[in-house]
């Protein structure tokens, strides 16, 4: 369902006079939905380099602060605890997470638009306003769709493919869709993870908003099987980044979950097929 959502920047003002800033996070809220989100970066090199040295313990403390202070909020709204006009302005909301004072970090109105998937969108804004202007060698060599195309093509010649299509895991306060999917029993999801990035940060970074995506999605009524088709760093002095962000994906994500790393493609279109023609059969006994 389509409906308005609000969004507001989380930003670093350097100097209230001349107004210089830097965008680290994002807020959305839409009524409809009842959903209240955020999503900050725990970078700070860019502020750094723009603005002289700053105290990184302090400014990863304050962002995680406003970040559960956001998610508490969202809960309350999920719970029903909160009953906000629907016309309220989303600042007023904010005023709740963080009073507004002359601190160098504050929210500002961002904006509005409509969407049918709110944390998709969320994650569009939080790539448009933040994650874009940050060092470009966080940037991935290989994006999610290069991932994907190295599982697709095993997997084209397989009968299953035909009936891949997308599905929405929702659970209270968030949705994710998932664009394929196919149900034997419970959903099974395919969503290809490109690891395939410059730096060990980036590499941990990204195993670490899965995992916090998963146990958002835990709380589902509908169970789900989760298999994360991994794209692996091409920079072999990257290698024990991967593994180590392997290790935190598979002891972290909660529920049903696979991991399935490029090399092994082949193999897990033939379990696929197999497992798919399984329940054919049982479906017709």
């Amino acid at each position: 369902m389509k409906a308005e959502f609000y969004f507001s920047l989380l930003r670093y003002v350097y100097d209230p006079l001349t107004q210089e800033f830097v965008n680290i996070g994002v807020v959305l809220y839409s009524p409809t939905h009842s959903f209240l989100h955020a999503t900050f970066t725990s970078r700070y090199g860019r502020i750094s380099k723009m603005f002289g040295r700053i105290d990184g313990a302090s400014f990863r403390a304050t962002t995680s602060f406003i970040e559960r202070r956001v998610t508490n909020v969202n809960e309350r709204l999920a719970r029903g605890l909160l009953f906000h006009n629907p016309k309220e302005s989303l600042q007023s909301i904010l005023d709740e997470v963080m009073p507004p004072d002359d601190t160098a970090i504050r929210f500002v109105f961002g904006g509005v638009g409509i969407t049918d998937n709110p944390t998709r969108s969320l994650e569009e804004l939080f790539e448009r306003y933040v994650t874009r202007y940050e060092n470009p060698s966080e940037n991935a060599r290989r994006d999610e769709n290069d991932v994907w195309k190295v599982f697709q093509e095993p997997l084209r010649s397989k009968e299953v493919f035909p009936y891949f299509g997308p599905k929405t895991i929702t659970a209270p306060g968030y949705e994710y869709e998932f664009e394929r999917s196919w149900k034997n029993g419970i959903w099974h999801l395919f969503e290809p993870v490109s690891f395939d990035l410059a730096d060990e940060q980036s590499i941990l970074e990204k195993a670490s908003r899965w995992v916090g995506r998963t146990m958002s999605l835990s709380d589902s009524s509908e169970p789900f099987k989760l298999f994360l088709l991994l794209g692996e760093p091409s920079d072999p002095r990257l290698g024990t980044a991967f593994q180590r962000a392997t290790n935190l994906l598979t002891k972290k994500i909660p529920g049903q979950s696979e991991l399935v790393r490029e090399r092994d493609a082949e193999q897990f279109a033939e379990e696929v097929e197999q497992e798919f023609q399984n329940h054919l059969l049982e479906s017709q006994e």
